[in-house]
């Protein structure tokens, strides 16, 4: 792949089944960390794929998805795994779990950059126990399809068989991760995962996320951009300009396009001015004195 290429189309397969047993049955796709469902976490990190399958009943989601079913439903990851296969067709498939709090979109590209640098059926993460986690994973399609035909053919189906029968039988790499790979089985869990997203090194891009989910924005901006000119309209000008300049920029690039690059050009244009501004309130208002030492004659008659 060349620098002006893009990069390779890929699939991904959530799995968003299962009894949730561990959380009294909860609808633990539905369950919200950082204002958002777990669910829309995990499309929020693979948003580049070409195909997003999604494994369970149909719900309303943030991003559009294709939904498949396992036969019968409650058949097991591997199963679930085979119905969602069904719908992709790119030589690589991310397969995800849905409550994966902390993936983001520079983990599904390390699993797959990795993938596509060697030579093996797939890249797993570990976990902070260094125990395997195949539902965190970027594998070959070709490989997933052989390994389930073959178990298909042994035991008639794949429902109810581990995913570690079809697993054992790849050549895998390990990419070691432990947050990208924490997953939320119990309420602990989803304690600890809201708690984290709370602290102040993650509160902030964790809300510009959730708002852009919200609101269905999918742009990529500079946020140190905006928060640097709420900076300036706070300081230059008055605290209620920050909040008030920042939408008055959505608004502008919006009108100019609404892409990243209109964002940037309304920002500079504000920050400049609220530097005028500032510069304005802080020169010396004080008329020069005249050079000649004497007073300026301003009398109607004069000369």
């Amino acid at each position: 792949m060349t620098e002006n290429q893009p990069p390779a189309a890929y699939d991904a397969v959530v799995l968003a089944g299962g009894a949730a047993r561990r959380l009294g049955g909860a609808d633990k796709p539905a369950v919200r960390v950082g204002g958002r469902p777990l669910l829309d976490r995990v499309l929020a990190a693979c948003a580049d794929a070409r195909t997003t399958v999604v494994v369970a009943g149909p719900r309303p989601t943030a991003r559009p998805v294709t939904w498949a079913r396992e036969d019968p439903p409650g058949g097991g990851p591997l199963a679930a795994l085979d119905a969602g296969l069904r719908h992709v067709t790119a030589e690589d498939v991310v397969l995800l779990s849905a409550d994966l709090p902390f993936l983001d979109g520079r983990t599904v590209t390390a699993l797959l950059g990795t993938l596509r640098r060697g030579t093996a059926d797939g890249v797993l993460l570990t976990d902070s126990d260094g125990r395997d986690q195949p539902l965190v994973a970027a594998y070959r399609t070709p490989s997933l399809r052989r390994e389930l035909a073959a178990l298909s053919a042994a035991h008639g189906g794949t429902a109810g068989l581990p995913l570690r029968r079809l697993t054992g039988a790849l050549d895998l790499l390990r990419i070691s991760d432990p947050v990208a790979s924490f997953d939320c089985d119990t309420w602990d869990d989803i304690a600890t995962a809201r708690a984290r997203i709370r602290e102040h090194g993650h509160v902030l891009d964790e809300w510009i996320s959730a708002v852009k989910d919200e609101l269905g924005i999918d742009l990529d901006v500079d946020t140190g951009v905006l928060l640097d000119l709420a900076r300036d309209a706070a300081h230059g000008v008055a605290r209620p300009a920050a909040p008030l300049t920042t939408f008055l920029v959505g608004f502008a690039a919006a009108r100019a396009g609404g892409d990243a690059d209109a964002v940037a050009d309304a920002a500079r244009k504000a920050v400049a001015l609220a530097n005028r501004w500032a510069e304005e309130d802080t020169r010396d208002a004080t008329p020069a004195a005249p050079s000649s030492g004497t007073e300026p004659e301003t009398r109607t008659d004069a000369g």
